[in-house]
């Protein structure tokens, strides 16, 4: 305004381009009057263009030029159409070479369904006419047709965004000129002294901030719901892009099928991928639900993307909200969060269960040291962890793992049955396969001071093979191997390739071969096999090496009764590579860094002591061995019966007999044996004689002459090894039956004066009258399940071998001292030395009272080594006694124990 008051002109407009340049050009161009008006919706400086429509397929890509032609009315207002082609211009003329043609290239003519399909047959594959088949594949046109309904969806879409976005823009525009008039009348007014329009400018001026405000809110809404709708429009337009822009083989897969098999690729292999494809989506539903709140609200952006996120948290809160708008919006993030929580749920619920299910099944690493660590399962193993307990105990427990392809719940169920102490032992079980070295890591195998290979239930060549394997698999460990490994093999002929391949490492027990020597050592000695239960087993006495510098210099003969708690037994000289010698000269004299075997309760109970005073003393009368002919009964047929048979004829006296009574046909048993190694031209001692029949059926066995055998041998028969219930109740029924027919055999006479008082059953009973048989001849049973001892044990009809029970002390033995295995292996051997019962009266006289120290020099005379002995109104034998300086008065029917050389 002027200052007098009058109204002045307006102020010309100031038009800002710099922002959209291209945003109002046209308004401002007038109009030529020579021209037709311009369109509207298009600039009157962009040029009149005309796109010449896309081919067919098929169809040349040629350009056609159009020409315009009055019309037959002859108005010049009439819209101008084009000139005819020449076909057209011969048709028009009624030329009857062209009417085929005029009605191919009809295109405007209507046609039906069913010859648009006999078009669609007719049609050559290089035409672009569009046809659809009769199975309803869709041919080119229809490709054409989706491709279009394709284009003009997004045409759409990008139109209604560019509109609402040159909107917003074009509001912004004008804001910002009306902010430039309204700078413009404010230094106006301030140059005439007036301040209250001040007041309207600084409302105007929040009135804009606030138009600004709402258009970046529309636009933020505007956006998160554009982003939003992004995923669903690709899916579901994502096949008409799969089948744009695949080739005419219906064999190219699927765009969607890509993506799937990308995104399931994505999930499998990268473990972390599923957390991270949902800290993605969280991220995206808080952004997209903040900008989406912050476009139907008042708050800030800040604000609205923290109550984005109290709204994915807690679903809960969506309650508070006032308003259409921003109810919709926050109970929309809350359905979201909702989602994303239950997937959060499930992904935690699935890494526990699998985290639980893999303690469960035994998948986790086992971070041990020193521990023995046993690999495989059979019936052999209730008793080795027994052993291993029964070792560890002085060192307050240990830790044992196990291995083997089973499931890890089953084993810890299995091992809770045995139903014995562990004594602070500790066994561990885990599932896995020996022969994969990732099990093996598993299991710590290179921190283990022993690794024990188990001899599988089964074919023996099979189960050496895998043994083998094994052996082969524990070499192959990259960080190498800390203890030893002890090997249990079915056959003695597989021993040199199992130590030709584990070299040094490993040590072998042939389990079958030593329960096979061992029976024939009990069958020609009565009451063996309980004295090898007690040297083996950790429970009494058993073999420990030590080296002692106080005893270098001294002769072995004084060693001998060093030691009041131990009886030494052998040497390991240092001089010779570590090798033991068992039962040395009495002359010989331990060196510097020899070591002293001995038989002791413990590692620890044993030192030397000072040389008691010891009366040395002669024997009473030489040893003779017995040569006289024996006759021997083997009751079943063993797997390495041919091995047994050439031990027992280095042991017998010439004209002995051995009878195999099985159910082996005799044409088959000379082959089976000849098989296993046996060379019938050099047995020297015994004769064989088969008889076939069933051990388990009475009127077999009373086919046979059960009086006047010496000794009996019950194998397990190899049909039913594989299960030790099952061929203990065989060997079982096959000793009763036995005794039964002794016993009605025997004449009654003999039977009182032969009877010796081994319990308290009557001579009436039945089982008194076994026991009275038993007297006259010796059976060996081979047992295999511990459990039944105890029947054998009660009767006391029979001696036996439990040979599952003495393989695992084998085992336990040479895996806490691999050097033990040497001195077992001499033990079992056919030459060298072995263990004996001897009468009493070859040491002592009658009534000659004599001390334990005494009685071991006077049987240094003949070579022997005196380790314990049995009283004859006892059961079990005394190993290594714990007061060796008493002196007992000893009776003819006590024996001792003793280490002597085989004769």
């Amino acid at each position: 305004m002027s200052v007098d008051g009058e109204a002045a002109p307006p102020p010309p407009l100031v038009h800002r381009d710099w922002f959209f340049p291209s945003a109002v050009p046209f308004l401002h161009t007038a109009p030529s009057s020579s021209s037709k008006p311009p369109n509207p919706r298009r600039p009157a400086h962009f040029p009149s263009t005309r796109r010449t429509p896309k081919p067919y397929l098929g169809q040349s890509r040629r350009p056609t030029t159009t020409r315009s032609f009055p019309s037959s009315s002859g108005s010049s207002s009439a819209p101008s159409s084009p000139s005819p082609s020449p076909l057209q211009s011969f048709v028009a003329r009624g030329d009857s070479r062209y009417a085929g043609i005029r009605r191919k290239v009809c295109f405007d003519a209507p046609r039906t369904k069913d010859a648009a399909r006999t078009e669609g047959r007719q049609s050559a594959p290089g035409l672009g006419t569009a046809a659809v088949t009769d199975t309803g594949a869709v041919s080119p046109g229809g490709r054409i047709k989706s491709r279009w309904s394709l284009s003009v969806f997004v045409a759409v879409v990008i139109t209604i965004l560019s509109s609402l976005i040159r909107k917003n823009f074009l509001l912004y525009n004008e804001v910002l000129l009306l902010q430039d008039q309204l700078s413009i009348l404010d230094s106006r007014v301030r140059a005439c002294g007036v301040s209250a329009p001040l007041v309207l400018a600084n409302i105007t001026s929040e009135e804009s901030d606030k138009i600004l405000s709402r258009s970046l809110k529309s636009s933020a809404l505007f956006a998160s719901v554009a982003i939003l709708s992004i995923p669903f429009i690709a899916f579901k337009y994502i096949d008409y892009v799969s089948k744009l822009r695949r080739s005419t083989d219906s064999e190219a897969v699927s765009l969607s099928k890509q993506l799937a098999y990308r995104v399931d690729v994505f999930l499998s292999v990268y473990p972390y991928a599923k957390p991270l494809v949902l800290l993605l989506a969280t991220l995206l539903l808080i952004g997209l639900g903040g900008l989406s709140l912050y476009g139907v609200t008042d708050d800030t952006l800040a604000d609205c993307l923290w109550l984005s996120w109290t709204y994915v948290a807690d679903s809960g809160n969506h309650a508070n909200s006032v308003g259409f708008g921003p109810k919709l919006v926050s109970l929309s993030i809350s359905f979201g969060g909702m989602l994303i929580f239950a997937m959060m749920l499930g992904l935690v619920s699935d890494a526990i269960s699998e985290k639980f299910d893999s303690l469960r099944k035994g998948r986790s690493e086992v971070i041990e040291e020193n521990h023995t660590l046993i690999l495989g399962w059979s019936d052999k193993l209730g008793s080795l962890l027994n052993q291993l307990a029964i070792a560890n105990k002085s060192l307050g427990g240990g830790t044992v793992v196990v291995m083997a392809e089973r499931d890890k719940e089953e084993m810890e169920l299995d091992i809770t049955k045995m139903e014995f102490d562990f004594k602070g032992t500790s066994v561990i079980c885990r599932s896995g396969s020996p022969l994969i070295l990732a099990d093996l890591k598993k299991v710590s195998v290179s921190k283990a001071r022993a690794v024990v290979v188990l001899a599988e239930d089964g074919n023996a060549d099979q189960s050496d093979a895998r043994a083998l394997r094994t052996v082969l698999s524990l070499t192959g460990v990259k960080e190498g191997l800390r203890g030893h490994i002890v090997v249990e093999l079915s056959d003695l002929d597989n021993e040199v390739l199992v130590k030709l391949v584990g070299g040094d490492l490993v040590e072998t027990v042939v389990a079958h071969d030593v329960i096979g020597r061992l029976m024939i050592q009990c069958a020609r000695q009565p009451g063996l096999a309980q004295i090898w239960e007690d040297i083996l087993g950790f429970e009494n006495c058993e073999f420990y090496i030590k080296r002692w510098p106080q005893l270098d210099g001294m002769q072995f003969e004084d060693v001998l009764i060093s030691f009041p708690d131990a009886i030494p037994c052998g040497i390991k000289m240092a001089s010779c590579g570590g090798k033991i010698i068992l039962n040395p000269d009495d002359s010989y004299i331990l060196h510097e860094g020899d070591e002293v075997l001995v038989i002791a309760e413990d590692d620890d109970t044993y030192t030397p002591a000072e040389l008691p005073m010891v009366r040395r003393g002669y024997l009473p009368k030489d040893f003779i061995v017995p040569k006289s002919p024996e006759r021997i009964l083997f009751c079943g047929w063993r797997r390495d019966i041919e091995d047994m048979i050439m031990v027992l004829d280095a042991f017998l006296a010439p004209g002995s007999e051995l009878w195999m009574f099985n159910d082996v046909p005799e044409n088959e048993r000379e082959r089976k044996l000849i098989d296993g190694g046996l060379d019938f031209n050099r047995l020297e001692n015994i004769s064989l004689v088969n008889r076939e029949g069933n051990a388990v059926i009475r009127r077999h066995l009373e086919s046979l002459p059960l009086e006047s055998f010496d000794s009996i041998l019950i194998l397990a028969d190899e049909s039913v090894e594989d299960s030790a219930i099952q061929a203990d109740s065989r060997s079982l029924a096959t000793l009763l039956l036995i005794r039964d027919i002794q016993a009605k055999r025997l004449p009654y006479k003999e039977a009182i004066v032969s009877h010796v008082s081994r319990g308290s059953f009557s001579h009436g009973t039945w089982i008194g009258d076994m026991q009275q048989a038993s007297n006259k001849s010796v059976i060996i049973s081979e047992i295999l399940d511990p459990r039944t001892k105890n029947l054998l044990s009660m009767s006391k009809i029979s001696d036996y071998v439990l040979s599952n029970e003495l393989v695992s002390m084998a085992l336990a033995m040479v895996a806490e001292d691999r050097q033990i295995n040497d001195v077992l292996e001499e033990l079992f051997a056919e030459e060298g030395n072995e263990m004996q019962i001897r009468s009493a009266d070859l040491y002592v006289r009658e009534e000659e009272e004599m001390n334990f120290f005494e009685i071991i020099l006077r049987a240094r005379q003949r070579k022997e080594i005196v380790i314990g002995y049995r009283l004859a109104n006892s059961e079990r034998a005394i190993i290594n006694p714990p007061d060796k300086n008493m002196r007992h008065m000893w009776s003819a029917e006590d024996v001792f124990v003793v280490i002597a050389e085989k004769e």
